[in-house]
C-alpha cells in the first residue's frame, strides 16, 4: 500500500510528534527534496545535538565497533564506535538526534547492524543513551538510485513518511532563506519547474529545491553572465535554463522596484504576465528589506501605499490579489491597517474577491 505524500511543513509536525513519543521515523523521498535540511532545521529548532551518519559509506564495523584482545581477562572485546553518541554527549545535551541517512542504500550487512541498533537501541556492548531520537532517510526504489531492499522486520520498526515537492512550502522557506529574487519570481510564475526530476531521464542535471538553491548562489556570485549560464545549465539542465534566462531578460527591462515604491514610477506598459510576476516579487523583497532595516513607520507605510497604488493601477485583478497575498502572507510584512491610505480603495475593489476565494 502506498504512503500518503506530505510536504515539508507537514513532515516537520509529524517528526516532532514522533520525537515526543520517541518512535523511530523513516523519511522517504526523491533526491534534492530537502530531507537532510529538514532534519537539520528541526535539530536547531529544538536545540538538539545532530549526528548525521551516511550509512551508504559505512562498513558493519563502523556501527558494531572493532574487536580487540583484552589481555587482562584473556577475552575478545569490542571497541565502541566513535560516531555514535556516548555518555558524555548525552550529559551535555537534553536531546540528541541520530540521523541514519541513506539507510536503504547501505549494504545488507550494514542494514543488519542498524537493525539491532534500531530494534534494541543497542549493538554489541554499546547502548544508545535514553535521550537519543532516531530518524532515518533514503530514496525510493523508483528514483533509480542505489538501494537495497529493506528487511520487513527493520521496516516495521519505523513510522514511514513520504515527502513531496510543494511550491507554497518552498516559497515560505525561500523568503526566509533569502533565495535570489529572480529564482523566487520565476518559480512563482512557473511553479511546475520547482521539481522536474524524471527517473527515466538520462539527464545529469535536473530541477529540485536543492538545485534551485544552487542557482540562487550562482546568481549572487561575481561571475560574468556567460559563466552563470553555463553553471546554471549544469545545475538544472539546458532546456530549463533557456526558459529561466529568457525570463531574466524580460525582468531586466522592468523599472527599478525602489523607484516604484518611492512613487517615481507609476506606470508600466508591458502586458507580459511573467514580467508582472517578477515585478511583484521584486517589490516585496524591497519592502522586506525596508522592514528589516527598521525604517521610520510612516515612511514604511508610504512605501506600502505606493506598492498597492501601483499594482491596482497596472495589473490585472488576479495579479493584484496574488501580490497582496504574497506581500501580506508569505512575506509577512508588519503592516498596520490604520496607517494605510490605500486600504479602503483596495477593500472596495478587491475585498469581495478575497472573501469569495476563502468562503
Amino acid at each position: 500500500m502506498e504512503l500518503k505524500k506530505i510536504n515539508l511543513c507537514e513532515a516537520e509536525k509529524s517528526l516532532i510528534t514522533c520525537f515526543e513519543i520517541n518512535r523511530p521515523v523513516f523519511l522517504w523521498g526523491p533526491p534534492g527534496i530537502g530531507k537532510s535540511d529538514l532534519i537539520k532545521k528541526i535539530s536547531e529548532d529544538i536545540s538538539a545535538m545532530l549526528i548525521d551518519l551516511r550509512l551508504s559509506q559505512f562498513d558493519p564495523t563502523d556501527l558494531r565497533g572493532i574487536p580487540y584482545f583484552n589481555s587482562k581477562n584473556c577475552s575478545m572485546e569490542w571497541a565502541p564506535p566513535t560516531d555514535l553518541p556516548n555518555r558524555e554527549d548525552s550529559d551535555k545535551h537534553e536531546r540528541i538526534i541520530l540521523f541514519l541517512d541513506e539507510l536503504n542504500s547501505a549494504t545488507p550487512a550494514v542494514q543488519a547492524a542498524a537493525y539491532q541498533l534500531i530494534l534494541d537501541r543497542k549493538i554489541g556492548n554499546y547502548s544508545l543513551p535514553d535521550n537519543v531520537l532516531l530518524v532515518a532517510a533514503g530514496n525510493r526504489e523508483s528514483d533509480k538510485g542505489i538501494t537495497f531492499n529493506m528487511p520487513s522486520p527493520l521496516a516495521n520498526r519505523f513510522i514511514h513518511l513520504e515527502l513531496k515537492a510543494d511550491f507554497d512550502t518552498w516559497l515560505t522557506w525561500s523568503i526566509e532563506s533569502n533565495i535570489h529574487p529572480d529564482v523566487v519570481s520565476y518559480l512563482t510564475y512557473s511553479k511546475s519547474d520547482l521539481y522536474d526530476f524524471d527517473p527515466r531521464s538520462t539527464s545529469r542535471a535536473f530541477a529540485t529545491p536543492r538545485s534551485w538553491e544552487f542557482v540562487s548562489q550562482i546568481l549572487f556570485s561575481d561571475s560574468d553572465e556567460e559563466t552563470r549560464r553555463n553553471l546554471i545549465s549544469g545545475t538544472i539542465g539546458d532546456g530549463l535554463t533557456i526558459k529561466f534566462m529568457a525570463y531574466r531578460k524580460i525582468s531586466s527591462k522592468l523599472p527599478n522596484p525602489i523607484d516604484i515604491l518611492n512613487g517615481k514610477v507609476k506606470k508600466i506598459d508591458t502586458k507580459e504576465i511573467s514580467a508582472h510576476h517578477s515585478l511583484i516579487i521584486g517589490l516585496c523583497y524591497e519592502l522586506k528589506s525596508a522592514s528589516e532595516n527598521k525604517i521610520d513607520s510612516s515612511l514604511f507605510h508610504n512605501l506600502i501605499d505606493n506598492f498597492f497604488k501601483f499594482i491596482m493601477q497596472n495589473l490585472s485583478v488576479e495579479m493584484v490579489i496574488m501580490g497582496a497575498k504574497i506581500a501580506l502572507g508569505k512575506f509577512n510584512l508588519p503592516i498596520e491597517n490604520s496607517k494605510l491610505k490605500t486600504l479602503d480603495e483596495f477593500h472596495d475593489k478587491y475585498g469581495h474577491y478575497i472573501h469569495g476565494a476563502s468562503s
